[in-house]
């Protein structure tokens, strides 16, 4: 039988929404890499540079298996109901998610071919997901859970920010395709790299703010209910 105290999935209406976006996300992004065939990679391959699209194959595939794990990590439901598969799930968001696809992911922005503005962004965004993620496993095994908790949903923002990055450079092209005789000089490659900038920079900073300000929001102490006044020493609430 459930426990009554086991959060049900109806009181977070957010998570199958948030497991829908993922899994059609990843069904656009991921099969024309399961080919292995670089001519139908996403992204232009540096010329001469043999590593590249291997790396970012195993790129993606890390990614993929970050952005599943992460989506069960967040899920209070089965946190609280399967304690085993939350420990589980979450060393492999780890060790075969996050880690992996943020050392990859340095070698990945560092010859990116989208300029240097796409190139630091990655760069920032793959250090700030690692080092998030390696304090959140620290602060598990140090069995500080509330800390962990609260790195991980930062770790957990920067393993989605791939989607809300490439919803931002969608709308940022349609803004800036007007300009490309103004303020582009005429230069659609000029336009396309200040969307995909864009898109890099607001992806993982408009979602870190979020988490942080739900974070937030959860540390703030709920009012005690109507007629019940707590004692000055901390002692249970008395009622009056």
């Amino acid at each position: 039988m459930t426990s009554s105290n086991t959060p049900r999935w109806w009181r977070r209406p957010w998570i199958v929404p948030l497991m829908l976006v993922a899994g059609a996300f990843l069904a656009f992004a991921v099969p024309p890499y399961l080919t292995f065939d670089p001519a139908e990679s996403r992204l232009e391959p540096p010329p001469g540079n043999d590593f590249y699209y291997p790396l970012l194959v195993a790129h993606v595939l890390f990614g993929t298996v970050a952005m599943v794990t992460a989506c069960f990590q967040v899920w209070p439901a089965f946190r609280a109901r399967y304690r085993r598969g939350h420990r589980i799930t979450g060393r492999i968001y780890v060790f075969a998610g996050a880690l992996p696809a943020g050392f990859v992911g340095l070698y990945i922005g560092w010859h990116t071919a989208a300029g240097p503005s796409v190139r630091v962004a990655n760069l920032v965004g793959s250090v700030l997901w690692i080092a998030v993620t390696i304090i959140g496993l620290r602060m598990a095994r140090r069995r500080r859970f509330a800390d962990h908790r609260r790195w991980m949903s930062r770790s957990f923002a920067l393993s989605m920010s791939i989607v809300l990055s490439r919803v931002i450079n969608i709308v940022a092209t349609i803004v800036l395709t007007p300009q490309i005789a103004t303020t582009f000089g005429g230069s659609e490659v000029l336009m396309k790299y200040s969307a995909t900038s864009i898109g890099a920079w607001l992806g993982s900073l408009l979602l870190l703010v979020l988490a942080d300000f739900v974070l937030e929001r959860r540390k703030t102490p709920k009012k005690p209910p109507s007629g019940v006044v707590a004692s000055d020493q901390g002692r249970t609430p008395s009622r009056v």
